[in-house]
């Protein structure tokens, strides 16, 4: 069996007959499985910055020990390429690929465009050529909602009407004159009945006015309210000159129904924008992403997606895929796509929407990231309401939950525990060049912050600069002594002990440990660089967690939480040394009033940038003290300016 040195070599080989030309490219496994798909404008270029390590998302490294094979497919120019891309991903639903975090199917609103009298459905079926399909709207309540309006507005036939399906398979069989000529004996279905069909089953409207109301439809559907309205009401004033009244009435009612939907959809922007406003939020596992459609400068719909990023795809990756599965599930293509960052491929992207969009006024698609104006806010506004999907996603489905427990497994396996790691502690040390150096302990219990259990230590030792190594044994010499084992105060015994810095500050606490003679708590050193573990037993190398998984995301949250808590308090020590060290030399500023101080300004911060009224305004400090107290801090404040 090759080891992945010999495999890595083989595929370098290989890839030195893949053509240097645009294309879309899959990765295999030892199973012929197509595990990643990517498009590249050199294919191999590209493809050789995977087995040369060039490439420095987190993934990486995962996917090239999965991969055996590889397949390419070249293409004409990249737009063929990003096309083809989404095919692929589409077909293969490839591992390393980010996706929908929800497998399931959206509703659309559709439009039989291939029939004879084309209908309008709620629907959740997967796209047909002779279709066209508005949305996806990920609440089914406001796709409902926008359908009953259509056909306020417009009268036309629903694919469920069994009138309507009995026309279709006469039409499907035979001829469509013979059909019109016998008609109009029949009676009216209840839809037409009503007001809502416009009375297909009975002859009441041609094949040429039908589609005149189809086209309609569409052009609501995609957003065009304000030329719609217009055009009614050009036909209301029509009818009324011609002393039609209740036409005209009915008409009247579809601009009063149109306008009711206008009111209930949020006004964005004073001018009639035409955008999708794309916001993403994410978090270490999974991300949100919400969608506005403004239309004429009002969100009509929006909608919101949560996305499965367990492999640590960068943001651009995530975007980018995104994109591709929104866009080609949808035919509402706007003229603006407004994101944070430009997708790398933001010119060809665009131009693969332009020619979906097929406007005939030539109308382009651009995508925008903007830094200020409205619609920096209303990107803003997406990439709250993204995050509040992703909540709303924990909270629903007990994320939070499964994502613990698949951490602590996790932990439990990667460092050969004899139980998942239920009390887990983490240290981290804060100092400037040997002075203010302080501890921190952070405590997670079940795999969540247990702040009661927090604890921080003032290194007592003495030091003339920086020594991580000496300050950690000092912290465990103190933590894990024998009668701080038995205090109450600070809990169970640890099932882990984590500590920030890697392999020395492993091998400090180990020393310090066979000092003691405690060898009954598993410990290990995290790197901060690549988010290694190293562990005693394993010296080939350190542990390291698949990217994006929950049993990372965990040690990453339990380092950051010990370093905030140890910086925070080597602040705070920093602040109240400097604090004492400044006033020291002040003539007549004692104990008592510089407590006084301390206790008006409640912080060096404040004192230092209160004006000399300011200073003068504490109980008890007369006027020459005050005067002397501003003047050392003005000179304090402009040699900190300085440096």
């Amino acid at each position: 069996m090759e080891s992945l040195t010999e495999k890595i070599e083989r595929i370098k080989r290989e890839l030195d007959e893949v053509p240097a030309l645009p294309g879309v490219y899959l990765w295999k496994d030892a199973k012929g499985e197509v595990i990643y798909v990517g498009k590249a404008k050199q294919l191999r270029a590209r493809m050789r910055q995977y087995v040369n390590f060039q490439d420095d998302r987190a993934k990486i490294p995962l996917l090239v020990d999965a991969i055996d094979s590889f397949e390419y497919i070249v293409v004409e120019n990249e737009h063929e390429s990003l096309v083809l891309e989404k095919n692929l991903i589409n077909e293969h639903a490839p591992f390393f690929n980010a996706d929908f975090k929800d497998d399931k199917s959206y509703p659309f609103l559709a439009v039989t465009t291939g029939d004879v009298f084309p209908a309008i459905k709620y629907t959740r079926e997967r796209h047909r050529k002779d279709t066209k399909y508005f949305g996806p709207y990920t609440d089914g309540r406001a796709a409902r909602t926008v359908f009953d309006a259509v056909r306020r507005v417009v009268p036309i036939c629903t694919a469920s009407c069994p009138e309507w399906r009995r026309i279709k398979r006469k039409l499907d069989k035979g001829d469509l004159d013979a059909f019109l000529s016998s008609s109009s004996s029949l009676r009216p279905c209840f839809d037409a009945h009503v007001g809502l069909g416009p009375g297909v089953c009975c002859g009441q409207v041609t094949p040429d006015e039908y589609r005149s109301n189809v086209e309609r439809v569409v052009r609501f559907l995609e957003g065009h309210r304000e030329e719609f309205i217009s055009e009614l009401s050009d036909e209301m004033m029509r009818a009324a000159d011609e002393l039609d009244f209740e036409r005209a009435g009915r008409i009247k009612e579809r601009i009063e129904a149109m306008r009711d939907l206008d009111d209930r959809q949020h006004a964005v922007s004073s001018r009639d924008l035409n955008a999708d406003v794309v916001g993403l939020y994410r978090e270490e596992t999974i991300a949100g992403v919400h969608v506005f459609m403004v239309r004429e400068g009002r969100i009509m719909n929006s909608n919101e997606f949560v996305l499965d990023r367990g492999r640590d795809v960068p943001d651009d990756d995530l975007l980018h895929a995104f994109l591709l599965r929104y866009y080609d599930a949808t035919a509402s293509i706007p003229h603006e796509v407004i994101v944070r960052e430009l997708p790398e491929d933001a010119d060809v992207m665009a131009s693969w929407l332009t020619e979906k969009l097929a406007s005939p006024h030539g109308a382009k698609v651009r995508f925008t990231a903007p830094r200020k104006s409205e619609k920096r806010e209303l990107l803003e506004l997406a990439e709250n309401n993204a995050k509040h999907t992703l909540l709303r996603y924990k909270v629903r489905t007990s994320y939070e939950d499964k994502r613990v427990n698949d951490a602590l497994l996790q932990l439990e396996s990667a460092l050969a525990l004899p139980a998942p790691p239920m009390r887990i502690e983490c240290f981290d040390i804060s100092t400037i060049h040997g002075s203010y150096t302080v501890a921190s302990m952070v405590v997670f219990t079940n795999g969540r912050p247990d702040k009661a259990q927090y604890r921080r230590f003032k290194i007592k030792t003495p030091l003339d600069e920086a020594n991580d190594f000496l300050s950690m044994q000092e912290v465990m010499r103190r933590r894990y002594a024998d009668e701080r084992m038995a205090d109450e105060r600070f809990g169970s015994k640890p099932d882990l002990i984590i500590l920030d810095g890697g392999k020395p500050q492993l091998s400090a606490a180990l020393e310090m440990f066979e000092e003691m003679g405690r060898d009954d708590i598993a410990l290990c050193g995290l790197a901060k660089r690549d988010e290694e573990l190293f562990v005693p037993w394993q010296d080939s190398g350190p542990v390291v967690l698949p990217g994006g998984s929950a049993s990372l995301y965990l040690v990453k949250q339990v380092r950051d939480e010990a370093h905030r808590f140890a910086i925070t308090f080597h602040r705070e020590l920093r602040g109240k040394g400097m604090t004492a060290s400044i006033l020291d030399d002040v003539e007549g500023l004692g104990p008592v009033r510089r407590k006084a101080l301390k206790k008006h300004f409640k912080s060096f911060k404040a004192l230092k940038e209160a004006t000399l009224e300011e200073i003068k305004a504490v109980p008890s400090l007369p006027d020459a003290v005050a005067e002397e107290v501003h003047l050392v801090l003005q000179q304090y404040n402009e040699r900190t300016k300085q440096e």
